[in-house]
């Protein structure tokens, strides 16, 4: 079931960044307004994601159900009512608020899983939601050039996200059910007996358990340089996924068809990399640093390529090496950051890096909008270039000072199997 929510959520988004060139220009806005318009998603995502987490502690994979069902509804709002600045930025304000609210739900379902099955579910999950970004892409790029409303690939997306969402609560109810009739000593894996068996904490054990608070503050200094490092190759991830289809639009002349291969070539080399990592990781380690430098590099030189070319194939050329270049950053730094972490703190510390490099994904597509205006889509993306070179040339120096030379050397491969969202 965690590979239904990630393909909903995939689907959304793939849909969204097809669309983005229609929702602009129904709006009647400039790159500039585009640029501020998105900042409201981040607006309504940050603090909607820590209410999210707390609401899946409390009532569970419900929580999965009820957001994206939400998400499903934000969408075919945002495409009914935007007609101008205020109610795009209104409109995605409440799309940005259920996307996080979703993407903690369906990340906290995955790591149950796999923390029940011992499978890597987190891996294939975000594999699952590259692969829908590349297919609803390219259907709404068909569904735009059929001259269809831009709400229509939103209603599909509201369509499987309340078929998902019904599967999950009657899943739920039947494990439940289940459950209660035979037991849970057979129902449940070694993992989960284990976890019901562990004494409920009482205020002398909890003060005890603070006791890796200390812990978690010596390596606060490495986890705000990942997360620092992180938000960088977000916001140069998440600038191409929301960009790509105005950019061929605009800048490539593609037309209405081919406009979604843009953010799908993406989400497809970003699938295959991520992929290929899973694959990867009982294999020979590579350097963290070397990772991280290597990916930035490739992604600086397709993003370079992309602005420097009108030409289609090469176009897209570019957009395939960004990817393959960012897709292995944020998993690299997020695994090098939480190696030493005691396993009491691990959430902690993982929230800590991933919301600050959430704030890079976010504030991507914001960064490109404002270089439009000012130089153009081509220039924008030179500056997206920028900022890839730049986290290239501050990886090395930035980890070796915080890093533990015992963990430096470890491979992203091996510490990780994913990254946040999608």
């Amino acid at each position: 079931m965690p590979y239904a929510g990630f393909a909903v959520f995939g689907a959304f988004w793939g849909v969204w960044g097809a669309s983005v060139p229609a929702i602009r220009d129904q709006a009647g806005l400039t790159d500039g307004q585009l640029g501020t318009a998105l900042l409201f998603i981040a607006a309504g995502a940050l603090p909607a994601m820590p209410l999210a987490g707390r609401a899946v502690d409390r009532w569970g994979h419900r929580v999965t159900a009820i957001t994206l069902t939400a998400l499903g509804i934000a969408g075919i709002a945002v495409a009914v009512t935007a007609h101008d600045l205020p109610a795009l930025c209104a409109g995605l304000a409440v799309l940005g608020a259920s996307s996080g609210a979703a993407d903690v739900a369906i990340n906290a379902a995955a790591g149950a899983v796999e923390r029940a099955t011992g499978r890597p579910v987190i891996t294939r999950a975000h594999g699952v939601f590259s692969l829908a970004v590349v297919a609803a892409s390219l259907v709404t790029g068909l569904l735009n050039a059929a001259g269809l409303p831009v709400v229509v690939p939103y209603a599909l997306v509201m369509l499987a996200a309340g078929a998902v969402s019904a599967a999950v609560v009657t899943g739920r109810r039947t494990q439940t059910e289940t459950a209660a009739r035979h037991g849970h000593a057979r129902a449940l894996t070694d993992a989960a007996r284990k976890d019901l068996a562990r004494p409920q904490p009482d205020p002398a054990r909890t003060s005890t358990e603070h006791s890796t608070r200390p812990g978690l503050r010596a390596q606060l200094p490495l986890l705000l340089v990942a997360g620092g490092l992180g938000a960088l190759g977000f916001a140069v991830e998440n600038a191409h996924q929301s960009w790509s289809a105005v950019y061929l639009a605009d800048a490539v002349h593609a037309g209405p068809a081919l406009i979604g291969a843009g953010p799908a070539v993406f989400a497809l080399a970003v699938a295959l990399t991520r992929f290929a990592i899973g694959a990867l990781q009982n294999r020979r380690a590579l350097h963290a640093w070397i990772v991280l430098t290597g990916g930035a590099v490739i992604s600086a030189a397709g993003t370079s390529l992309l602005a420097l070319t009108t030409y289609l194939p090469l176009a897209l050329l570019g957009l395939a090496l960004a990817a393959v270049g960012t897709a292995v950053l944020f998993p690299t730094v997020l695994g090098l950051a939480t190696a030493n972490v005691p396993t009491a703190a691990r959430g902690t510390a993982t929230s800590v890096v991933s919301t600050l490099a959430y704030v890079g994904y976010l504030a991507g597509p914001v960064y490109v909008g404002y270089w439009a205006q000012a130089a153009g889509l081509p220039g924008a993306m030179l500056a997206v270039a920028s900022l890839a070179a730049a986290l290239a040339l501050l990886a090395w120096p930035a980890l070796r000072a915080v890093v533990p030379s015992s963990v430096r050397h470890r491979t992203a491969e091996a510490e990780t199997t994913g990254g946040p969202r999608t």
